[in-house]
């Protein structure tokens, strides 16, 4: 196993507290191993394995007709007045779990854990009838940092290209070549469909559903509408109204496949309405849909560089100068940072458009622009130009560092 010590680190930080930790992300990016590792800390220091229950709600041998008979399985199995550590995993599985989970939070000793994989775990009644009472660890598929890490190698281009090419899903790891890696990416994209959107949404037409990802993934860091994407696709001779690529696209978001960004007026210091752009979670999962074939390096970077933004606990936007578009505004309690992201700027046209952008933001929070060029950081007035897997790998992160 991979060990995900970020992680690991915060259940441990959190343990006994009383909340409910809920793990969310998307599929197949660590949840159930997350567990298995806290499991085994919580051993050697030595909890009792008849104080640990554990039950993976995708596992057939657990059939649960409701959150009644969930509810009664576990408090069977509490005997004593000892602290007890349950764990549901995928917990959405059964209908209306969060009773069930309410009912045991309640108990004084038990500490629980529950994780899922579609953003519904957190909205609905479980937002409200646990409102104060949870803390959400949102987990995402490996890092840059974390996937040098495994390896043990020098960073470098190659080893980046292999992770945009190999997937950041721990289980590719395992994997031996790419033909393999598209095969898991595929099944994976079918069981997300299939499991944690077609089923929830009640939606038939999951080939109009695939189509929507398609044209969102061959889009990835464009500015988009709603408007937009249903016009294209019915110029394709789809025949798809405005409301349903709305409630698909939102499946999508929800699923933890995509996330959509929103625009941020810098001077104006306000929320737009318009022109978000959606990133991938994995950019790989683009491959099970689109093939390998024309492959925007500069957007795919950009999306890398929004997913280590997000992990680092800032909110993310778009940032909007004037007439000038920044990459990326990065906001967390001690203010601002701005980012230009460009595979290369070793073209002076294209240092100068990426200065440009933002020398516009009349303000002195840091900005930088990150690009592959191997180059040693450099200064521009204030804007550090410098290697983006530097950046990638930089050890502290949110408001402690870059």
């Amino acid at each position: 196993m991979i060990e995900r010590k970020e992680y690991l680190e915060k259940l441990k930080q959190w343990k006994d507290k009383d909340l409910i930790k809920v793990i969310t992300g998307i599929r197949r990016c660590g949840k159930s191993t997350l567990f298995e590792l806290y499991i085994e800390y919580l051993k050697s220091i030595g909890i009792e394995d008849n104080h640990i229950i554990s039950i993976n709600l995708e596992n057939p041998e657990y059939d649960f007709k409701d959150y009644k008979d969930l509810y009664n399985f576990v408090k069977e199995r509490i005997i004593d007045k000892e602290q007890y550590y349950v764990f549901l995993d995928e917990v959405q599985n059964v209908d209306k779990f969060q009773k069930a989970v309410d009912g045991l939070y309640i108990k004084k000793n038990v500490d629980v854990y529950i994780t899922g994989s579609n953003a519904y775990l957190l909205s609905g009644e479980l937002a409200t009838l646990l409102s104060g009472r949870y803390i959400e660890i949102k987990m995402y598929p490996l890092s840059f940092e974390e996937y040098v890490n495994y390896y043990n190698k020098e960073v470098n281009e190659k080893l980046y290209l292999q992770y945009i090419n190999r997937s950041s899903f721990p289980y590719a790891l395992k994997l031996e070549n790419e033909s393999e890696v598209d095969d898991y990416l595929e099944a994976l994209y079918n069981t997300i469909i299939v499991k944690d959107v077609s089923t929830r949404k009640k939606i038939s037409d999951t080939s109009m559903l695939r189509n929507i990802a398609k044209f969102m993934f061959n889009n990835i860091g464009n500015s988009l509408s709603i408007k937009k994407i249903t016009d294209t696709l019915n110029s394709d001779g789809r025949n798809i109204s405005i409301h349903t690529v709305e409630s698909y696209l939102d499946s999508l978001v929800e699923s933890y496949v995509l996330s959509k960004v929103s625009r941020f007026d810098i001077k104006g210091k306000q929320y737009l309405q318009s022109g978000e752009k959606y990133y991938a979670t994995d950019v790989t999962m683009r491959y099970a849909l689109l093939g390998r074939r024309n492959l925007d390096l500069g957007h795919i970077l950009e999306n890398i560089v929004y997913n280590e933004l997000i992990r680092r606990n800032y909110k993310v936007y778009i940032g909007k100068a004037g007439e000038r578009e920044v990459d990326f505004v990065a906001e967390n309690k001690d203010g601002f940072k701005y980012f230009q992201v460009a595979y290369t700027t070793r073209e002076e046209e294209t240092l100068q458009r990426e200065l440009s952008s933002l020398q516009s933001i009349n303000n002195h929070y840091p900005k930088y622009i990150l690009t592959m060029d191997m180059d040693p950081v450099a200064d521009f007035e204030g804007i550090k130009k410098m290697n983006v897997l530097d950046w990638l790998i930089e050890k502290n992160k949110g408001s402690r560092g870059m």
